[in-house]
């Protein structure tokens, strides 16, 4: 199967700044681009591209005097298997003195997932029941999708998985976030993934297309997608960016004011 995907984003800014973006797949679906990716910029801007220390691929666009919106466009086909996200139901839980040390910051608390709060405890006696590893992350996933209702009108970008667990609402981040921190309180690694998700296999969502996160957990010696907010596997995820949180992930960040005035986003099955 090839999946289309790309964006058309567009920021007015006010002042000479820098803008950072993570808006190129991610390295470990690099050789499932055909052709690679088209990334264009509105102006013949320079562009530093870096890795940051979660193996992301990011720039940093500097916009000079005179400059009064930088816009941004993609686009690029990548080939995908058209399997819907691997199941493993025996996927078993470390013990935390096993973990390989390199998932261990996956465990902590972070910016938008605060694991030493409440939630440690509501965690605890919430799930500790559940069987370790895989059925209990599934019990968590069940927990959020049925806990938090789906808003677009009520989403904000600060808002906490403790926040949104005493609210009740959000969108795919906060679905997100409110899993992590419950899987992290029962010492289960899990970290953040922003990414591509089209309607691919389901029926097409009522309102328009935007990036979507969703979330790993580490079992069973590897990591393995969950996603609370659709909670079933789906067809065609394209990772973009991995970290702690939608803090380490962002799609845009401009260091200066700045006005959003484009956003558009594309990911479809690729047909004919």
């Amino acid at each position: 199967m090839l999946i289309r995907i790309g964006f058309d984003i567009e920021l007015q800014v006010t002042a000479p700044t820098a803008l950072i973006h993570m808006l190129q797949v991610h390295p470990s679906r690099a050789r499932d681009l055909q052709g690679g990716e088209n990334l264009v910029l509105s102006s013949s801007l320079h562009t530093d591209h870096y890795l940051d220390g979660f193996g992301n691929r990011c720039a940093r666009v500097r916009i000079p005097p005179g400059v009064e919106s930088v816009r941004l466009r993609n686009q690029a086909l990548v080939y995908d298997t058209g399997q819907p996200d691997p199941v493993d139901f025996g996927a078993r839980q470390h013990a935390t003195a096993d973990l390989p040390v390199e998932t261990l910051p996956f465990l902590l608390p972070s910016r938008y997932c605060e694991v030493d709060s409440e939630l440690l405890q509501f965690a605890w006696d919430s799930f500790s029941h559940a069987a370790p590893g895989w059925p209990r992350v599934q019990a968590i996933c069940d927990f959020v999708h049925r806990h938090l209702r789906f808003d677009y009108g009520n989403a904000r970008p600060t808002r906490t998985a403790l926040e949104g667990f005493r609210e009740g609402t959000g969108v795919c981040r906060d679905f997100t976030h409110l899993a992590i921190t419950l899987c992290r309180a029962m010492n289960v690694p899990a970290r953040y993934v922003t990414g591509y998700l089209g309607d691919i296999g389901v029926p097409p969502a009522p309102y328009p297309m935007d990036f979507s996160a969703w979330f790993e957990v580490y079992l069973g010696e590897r990591w393995h997608t969950f996603d609370a907010r659709h909670n079933t596997p789906r067809i065609g995820r394209i990772v973009i960016a991995r970290g702690r949180d939608a803090a380490d992930v962002p799609i845009t960040m401009v260091f200066g004011a700045n006005t959003l005035k484009r956003f558009e986003v594309t990911t479809e099955e690729a047909l004919g």
